[in-house]
């Protein structure tokens, strides 16, 4: 009997993929304080960017949403709102302009996210739990952080955010079984695509 696709099963899939997605050289500088913070800061103005549109992306995506998942994505939706008031906060005490033109990936990104925002389903509830985990894995290599940053390392690693993302990876899991195999494949393709925009995503800090 062949076992279900599972999203995980994806991760094992493109280990070189996922790797670079989680691991970078800036992640590295957080975990150690060798980043030079006007890196981080320019960093932390395009994620403000990110946030804004995976926050009205995902609203899409709740208008398709099973039953089963519209607590999942509702409570994503709550966090995101109130994520960009936590990045204003912050970006008013290092006095960061949140109003930069967004980076070359970034613009990229916001027209990937466009993949949450119409059918099928399960392309978007794909990208979206796959930016979510890589997030959440990168930050947990650079746990604890050096001081400087480890208030947003912290932030970012919180149990909370854990239990998200593994609501969003049921949520793919069962998607994944009502899927053909045409749209199967079609998911790991837009895994592996939102993979590499993370991994191209922590180069906005010095590109």
């Amino acid at each position: 009997m062949i076992a279900p696709l599972r999203a995980a099963g994806w991760l094992e899939q493109c280990p070189a993929d996922w790797q670079a997605a989680t691991h970078h050289p800036f992640l590295d500088g957080v975990r150690d304080g060798s980043l030079d913070p006007a890196a981080f800061g320019r960093w932390l103005v395009q994620d403000h960017r990110f946030v804004d549109d995976l926050l009205r992306a995902q609203a899409h995506l709740l208008a398709q949403a099973p039953r089963a998942d519209q607590a999942v994505l509702i409570g994503g939706l709550a966090v995101l709102e109130a994520e960009l008031g936590w990045f204003e906060t912050h970006a008013a005490r290092l006095g960061l302009g949140l109003g930069a033109a967004r980076h070359a990936v970034t613009q990229r990104y916001q027209q990937a996210l466009g993949t949450l925002q119409s059918p099928p389903y399960l392309f978007g509830i794909t990208a979206l739990w796959t930016l979510e985990r890589a997030y959440l894995e990168a930050w947990q290599g650079a746990a604890p952080g050096a001081p400087a940053y480890a208030e947003f390392v912290a932030h970012w690693t919180v149990p909370a955010f854990a239990d998200y993302v593994a609501g969003l990876e049921r949520a793919v899991d069962a998607a994944l079984a009502g899927a053909s195999a045409d749209e199967q494949v079609q998911a790991g393709a837009i895994f592996r695509g939102i993979a590499h925009l993370e991994a191209a995503f922590w180069g906005t800090a010095t590109t």
